[in-house]
């Protein structure tokens, strides 16, 4: 008997996370890839938008609701905010899955989503029962969920860093500064502003979204508020930096009892052991985005600062990984009943 087969459909396939979705999908073993959606490339093959994807005989197609609700068991948005909202009732209806990549279900607030993303909610019913697609938190349920809510890529470093200090109550809730670097390719691929253009950008550091004016801002508060058990405010800056792929999240809080730096790894550790793509490292160790290029990893280090009773921790994560199609693929395996790490497990690149 062969291996179970999914028949998935990609929506918004030509995007950078898109595309990275349809090079894990393909090495997948329990995948078929049925439609894969992209108006731009539509009717064309797959290398027109990926040349490295030049083995594959699939086609780009347009975006048919009717083959896709019969040619699909599951489908993967990974297109902006605001599509998935509007297509999600009928698919939902007819019995497919979803994992959305777009903050479309993240936010369970409907005012909130629009406050930040200047967009009407049209989903609401579709909006409380979405459960949000971060395994380290809530693996249960995605593992029934029929809609999944594919984390923000700062939200993902930034939570995996701080979950067992607040699981553990080491911090002073009200103390949490994050300080986070991005990739340019977390802005994605299509048209961009001067500031993003190579002669802009090359051999520049800046930050943005600065004074909690960030889209991602109310997600990592409301994802650390679950964990604390009560609302939480943080300062959360992000920065962008001159490479393609990464996030780092450089994350301070002050501690409210003394503990010592391998206590706090070991704390870290025990929480992680059943999460295999989280490693926590060595005391004087710290993790590298290159570290982490092209796979599903977060690495953290910490240190603790004994002068200011201040912990330091720093996450990093592939942004279009971890940080997006990867997290997506291990959700799916979670929501089709396999091995959590199927299809994520290949070493990165290195250099």
């Amino acid at each position: 008997m062969g291996l179970k087969q999914i028949k998935v459909s990609v929506v918004g396939a030509s995007g950078y996370a898109g595309g990275e979705l349809l090079r894990l999908l393909l090495a997948h073993p329990n995948v078929s890839l049925s439609h894969v959606v992209s108006e731009t490339y539509a009717n064309q093959p797959l290398s027109k938008a990926f040349p490295a994807m030049r083995f594959s005989k699939i086609n780009f197609s347009s975006f048919d609701r009717q083959k896709i609700i019969d040619g699909s068991e599951l489908v993967f948005y990974a297109q902006d905010h605001g599509v998935a909202m509007k297509q999600s009732a009928d698919l939902l209806a007819a019995g497919l899955k979803i994992i959305d990549l777009s903050a479309d279900f993240r936010l369970k607030d409907a005012a909130t989503f629009e406050y930040w993303y200047k967009h009407e909610h049209c989903a609401k019913e579709a909006l409380q029962e979405a459960v949000y697609g971060l395994p380290e938190v809530f693996r249960d349920q995605i593992k029934s969920a029929n809609l999944v809510a594919n984390p923000g890529c700062y939200p993902t470093a930034s939570s995996l860093a701080l979950i067992p200090l607040l699981k553990n109550k080491l911090v002073d809730f009200n103390s949490i500064v994050i300080d986070a670097k991005s990739g340019v390719s977390g802005a994605g691929r299509g048209k961009h502003s001067l500031d993003l253009h190579f002669p802009e950008l090359n051999e520049s550091f800046k930050a943005y979204g600065v004074a909690g004016t960030h889209r991602h801002t109310p997600e990592i508060e409301q994802a650390l508020s679950f964990i604390a058990g009560k609302d939480l405010v943080v300062s959360f800056t992000p920065h962008l930096v001159p490479i393609t792929r990464g996030i780092f999240a450089s994350c301070y809080a002050k501690l409210v009892k003394t503990i010592s730096c391998s206590d706090i790894i070991e704390l870290f550790r025990a929480y992680y052991s059943e999460h295999p793509f989280v490693f926590v490292l060595d005391e004087g160790q710290l993790p590298t985005t290159k570290g982490c290029y092209g796979t599903n990893q977060c690495q953290i280090g910490l240190g603790v600062d004994a002068r200011t009773d201040r912990v330091a921790v720093f996450s990093a994560i592939d942004n279009l990984v971890k940080g997006a199609a990867g997290q997506a693929v291990q959700n799916f395996n979670l929501m089709c009943g396999f091995d959590e790490t199927t299809g994520l497990t290949g070493a990165g690149l290195w250099p």
